[in-house]
């Protein structure tokens, strides 16, 4: 069920060693790409911003802690607005404002997944600088999130979230193409805090201890996990416990990062599964979807809102939501409050 690079990537050393020159020049391009996009920022907006990205490559739960993100700051009297690359997504303008009805194919999946989820604006652009001044402009918020946007450095951020994957971690520790880092580990230097999805080893606190991560230390590290809310029949909106999964025979398919969580989960219920698993951003067919006699068909809600249009009568979404400790809460929102600044007049 995992891919051939992720074996590569997050196994044993470093089988393409041979590619390190090409991972120097990634880096080098890398590099120069960033400081470009530094020097071209102005000031900063009348707004917080909140970063939420990783430095490997592959899903990690970004999506997840930005729906959190919104709950816990709208419970805090924030209008949060969420920004997105919309990969995936072509749309003939931008920037695109994301509604729950809007296409996938115009906007990319997860633009589509978070507007459902969170019922905030959502605003596609592969320029965020400009999406964040759409939502200025427009008045949609007062704190911007950025959705998958690390390395998206012409946007100015008061506070950066790293995400991993508390399986893979780092995998080897290499640069692209010989390992999975974006950018080298001591990037994690400059960013605020750290959450791990689905770490191990936690205190009282819900903080992970760094020898918990092998080759990641910081002094904010939190640990997430992604909860079962309920499963939603694509069709006619019915909805069922995760528990119902129980002794069931499911198909299950997923065109998401890392797959293998989604398929534990399910397995952790107690269903009996046929594990399909497909590339992130998949573009699913009705073929893709199968016809196994008695089995329930369930996806992912990324992948459902790409499917809903010719999903079968047996289609169902299971549902997950980010949980983070207290601490953490605490913490974001105490910074948040400190980053606050009033608009220019």
């Amino acid at each position: 069920m995992t891919s051939l690079v992720d074996r590569l990537w997050y196994g044993k050393g470093r089988p393409l060693l041979l590619l390190t020159p090409l991972s120097w020049l990634y880096h080098t391009i890398a590099e120069a790409r960033r400081r470009k996009a530094m020097e071209a920022q102005t000031k900063k907006l009348g707004v917080p911003v909140v970063v939420v990205g990783n430095i490997t490559a592959g899903g990690t739960g970004k999506s997840p802690l930005t729906a959190w993100l919104v709950s816990a700051m709208k419970a805090e009297g924030w209008r949060p607005v969420v920004l997105s690359r919309g990969y995936g997504g072509k749309a003939s303008d931008y920037p695109l404002l994301v509604t729950e009805d809007t296409l996938p194919s115009l906007a990319g999946d997860e633009p589509v997944m978070l507007a459902q989820a969170t019922r905030v604006p959502v605003i596609v652009d592969p320029d965020r600088r400009r999406a964040a001044a759409f939502a200025l402009d427009n008045a949609l918020g007062d704190v911007l999130i950025s959705d998958d946007g690390l390395q998206h450095y012409r946007l100015t951020r008061d506070i950066e979230l790293s995400v991993f994957d508390g399986s893979r971690g780092i995998g080897n520790g290499a640069l692209i193409p010989v390992g999975p880092l974006r950018e080298p580990v001591s990037r994690l230097d400059t960013v605020d805090f750290v959450v791990v999805n689905g770490a191990t080893e936690t205190d009282d606190e819900g903080r992970v201890p760094p020898e918990a991560l092998s080759g990641i230390r910081h002094r904010q590290m939190y640990a997430m996990s992604l909860k079962p809310t309920r499963l939603v029949n694509l069709k006619t909106g019915e909805v069922r416990a995760p528990e119902s999964l129980q002794g069931q025979k499911i198909r299950a398919i997923a065109g998401i990062g890392n797959p293998t969580r989604f398929f534990d989960t399910l397995k952790g219920l107690g269903a009996k599964l046929i594990a399909v698993p497909f590339p992130d951003h998949h573009r699913f067919r009705p073929e893709d979807l199968g016809s196994e006699s008695g089995h329930m068909l369930v996806m992912t809600a990324k992948d459902g809102v790409k499917c809903s249009s010719f999903a079968p009568d047996n289609a169902w979404v299971l549902h997950v939501e980010a949980s983070l400790p207290e601490a953490f809460s605490e913490a974001v929102l105490e910074k948040l409050r400190a980053s606050f600044k009033e608009p220019d007049s």
